[in-house]
């Protein structure tokens, strides 16, 4: 079964949810909610209800619920007070409101239910990493899972000779074919497993598999004590290497190592940020510096929670969150100079160390900074997509275009991807491909998540460029609903264009002029 809404499509038989053409990522749990509501919309659901449905009876925390219905929200951009679509009556329960449109799987042509088109095998050994399952029968640790699926493709990530696939790319293909997603993805191998912990005891299973042949090339369960699971993922990341590649030397092995925190608190906390920060919005990226900095008070020599605070604060100024711009981007040179003193070899900490010296406009040091995060790990769509920002503030365009076409091809299912497709839009634009800046401005727009501030910019110049009036006139509308009485001369004056050229303020000026907006 097809149901449609808007320009949602949920595809039940391959547990899909999609906004116009693009991937929605769901958790399968918040997937099955989201299908038990549209299922049940001639009704008001309560929580017995779910509890019986969703969580097969079994009681789980208040906080749990709220967390899956907020996230099926999330998916849908459901967030404001409206609720549009989930909407809750209280003390009664939630019912789903939209209108939705069915469609049996068997009239669904071959053309919606064939497989996106493949991607072409990379030039080396390639493997996606999907999430790891929780078997606990507790959702609350479903972090604890993905926090070891993300420590696992981080350290496969610094071997160099090996191309991987971002976590947020591979999250909608649980219950799917490994031939489909070695297809869809571009990679020859697939690691999958299960996370099961219980007390002070975890058991991880986990296997790789050849995605051609579909053979299981590697397979093992672990059970150890909690206290040693920095040193399990090391044995399994070793394991999957060299199964994938017999001739690595120890010295890759040794480089690929990343420090550790003393403390299993401090790693967990940083998780609970992270599933905060990906969440890409104010009220979120608070949360996640919360959750960092309770990390840093547990282990303060653990790098991650400093570079990631860095990372908040960088979109804490570049999507305008930030009031007093100077603090903001003095603490980001205190966390990400600190991330890197405490763990040089920590990619992350060198590209938010490239990020503060980009907006300073001290374009060598940044580049220096990005090219050390590559060097470190050279599969890092983030910093493949920092450098590209820094590249093209400093009028680098070709160089910059190179940059995120290669953090797209590394992660290109990512809900996030709008960010790389603003960037890329605004390159295109400054390379004066307006036609091919107009698509991908648009592309930008079709996640729930995106900011839409500068995928409109971009969009609206490159349409007053082409001359298509009526197009950019909507545009620019909506330019003036998210920045209400924005002129030309208060675009100019925006503090993330303070250290762009003369010409680039121009020509991007250029092009909103004439697609209406006032001087």
């Amino acid at each position: 079964m097809r149901y449609f809404f808007d320009n949602y499509a949920i595809d039940c038989d391959r547990r899909e949810l999609r906004r116009d053409v693009h991937l929605v990522a769901l958790e399968p749990q918040v997937f099955d909610l989201l299908v038990f509501l549209i299922r049940n919309r001639e009704r008001v659901v309560t929580r017995d209800d779910l509890l019986a449905s969703i969580w097969g009876g079994r009681i789980v925390s208040e906080s749990a619920l709220s967390t899956r219905i907020n996230a099926a929200r999330s998916a849908l951009g459901d967030t404001g007070a409206e609720q549009r679509y989930i909407k809750t009556l209280p003390r009664k329960g939630v019912r789903f409101v939209g209108n939705i449109t069915e469609e049996s799987s068997a009239a669904t042509s071959a053309a919606t239910a064939a497989p996106k088109p493949g991607l072409a095998l990379p030039d080396r050994p390639s493997i996606a990493v999907l999430p790891f399952a929780n078997m606990s029968g507790d959702p609350e640790q479903d972090y604890f899972a993905d926090g070891i699926t993300d420590d696992i493709i981080t350290a496969l990530s610094y071997w160099r000779w090996l191309f991987v696939i971002a976590r947020n790319s591979t999250f909608a293909y649980k219950g799917i074919d490994v031939k489909r997603i070695g297809a869809e993805l571009g990679v020859r191998y697939v690691l999958e497993g299960s996370v099961r912990r219980s007390a002070d005891r975890v058991r991880i299973t986990v296997q790789l598999v050849e995605v051609e042949t579909r053979a299981h090339l590697w397979a093992r369960r672990y059970d150890r004590e909690i206290d040693d699971l920095f040193k399990l993922q090391d044995e399994i990341t070793s394991a999957v290497s060299a199964t994938v590649e017999p001739e690595i030397g120890a010295s890759e092995r040794d480089r690929s190592r990343r420090k550790p925190p003393e403390n299993l608190g401090a790693w967990e906390l940083f998780q609970r940020g992270m599933w905060h920060l990906l969440r890409h919005n104010s009220e979120d990226s608070f949360a996640a510096q919360s959750f960092f900095e309770k990390s840093i008070a547990v282990d303060p020599y653990f790098a991650p929670p400093h570079a990631a605070i860095a990372v908040v604060l960088f979109f804490r100024i570049a999507r305008f969150w930030a009031v007093d711009h100077a603090t903001v981007l003095d603490g980001m040179r205190k966390e990400s100079s600190l991330a890197v003193e405490i763990d040089p070899k920590d990619s992350l900490a060198h590209t938010t160390l490239g990020l503060y010296f980009m907006e300073r406009a001290h374009f060598a040091q940044s580049f220096s900074e990005h090219e050390n995060a590559l060097r470190l790990n050279a599969n890092s769509p983030f910093a493949h997509w920092s450098y590209g920002y820094a590249l093209g503030r400093a009028d680098r365009f070709e160089d910059a275009l190179k940059e995120f076409e290669i953090a797209l091809r590394l992660n290109p299912n990512d809900p996030s991807n709008w960010q790389h497709l603003t960037l890329k839009a605004g390159t295109l634009y400054l390379l004066k491909r307006y036609h091919e800046a107009v698509a991908c401005a648009r592309d930008a727009t079709q996640t729930p998540t995106a900011d839409l501030l500068w995928p409109h910019v971009h969009h609206a110049a490159a349409l007053g460029q082409l001359g298509r009036s009526e197009e950019a006139a909507t545009i620019v509308a909506e330019l003036g609903r998210l920045r209400p009485g924005l002129t030309i001369s208060a675009f100019r004056s925006w503090p993330t264009n303070q250290n762009r050229s003369a010409a680039t303020l121009a020509h991007i000026a250029e092009g909103l002029k004439k697609a209406g907006l006032p001087e």
